[in-house]
């Protein structure tokens, strides 16, 4: 028997119809008409849901012939392998686009800015495209769980960068005109870390309160 067979058998025994299973799982009755006839097969976490909603092991829908556990794994093998590639490039784009946006706000304050135009785009550039930017990020990590549980050390590092954009755009020019050193302003860590924190937190409970399935 087909796995699709099989998830119709489940559903005809609870005495459901093609429209409570599908609001029951999230998805439109035309996805659930798709898995039943053959034409797509469900993911993992559908799967899951289907056994619980149904009252049936795993074991049943997805085991009991092997062709149907071949097959069945070798679709979601390639699906996870789409999947965490989509997922690697997005992550890439999501460092890229942050580095490339902290680059551009150093380079344009030496490059473009100068006298007192420096000052006043430095103070956007803090107060403005950066806080922005590392909200966003944050944000976006915590929506899409980035980096798995790394996830939380972003805002450390979207505070140690807002740290050095200060440094590198207003005092490394001070230390340039009166010849001395000085260190990198850490007093903005705290800024940093709770513009990218709160970021981070609103994108978990975004995450969190997705729309779910109704049992």
């Amino acid at each position: 028997m087909e796995i699709g067979a099989l998830i119709k058998d489940a559903r005809s025994s609870k005495g459901m119809t093609q429209e409570k299973a599908a609001e029951a799982l999230g998805v439109s009755r035309q996805t659930v008409s798709n898995w039943e006839t053959g034409k797509s097969y469900p993911d993992i976490v559908s799967v899951i849901r289907m056994s619980d909603l149904y009252d049936v092991s795993l074991d049943h829908l997805l085991k009991e012939e092997t062709s149907v556990k071949q097959s069945y794994t070798s679709y979601l093998e390639e699906s996870t392998n789409t999947i965490k590639s989509r997922r690697t490039h997005s992550i890439t784009i999501l460092v890229s686009l942050t580095l490339g946006v902290w680059a551009l706000s150093v380079l344009a304050t030496w490059l473009v800015a100068s006298g007192a135009d420096s000052t006043g785009y430095s103070t956007a550039v803090m107060w403005t495209m950066l806080p922005v930017t590392f909200f966003a990020v944050s944000f976006l990590t915590g929506r899409n769980r980035y980096f798995g549980r790394a996830m939380y050390a972003v805002p450390f590092v979207c505070s140690l960068l807002y740290s050095l954009c200060g440094y590198a755009t207003s005092i490394a020019a001070e230390n340039q005109l009166i010849r001395t050193v000085r260190w990198p302003d850490f007093a903005k860590l705290p800024i940093g870390l709770l513009i990218s924190a709160l970021g981070l937190a609103l994108g978990i409970l975004a995450r969190s309160r997705q729309k779910k399935p109704k049992e």
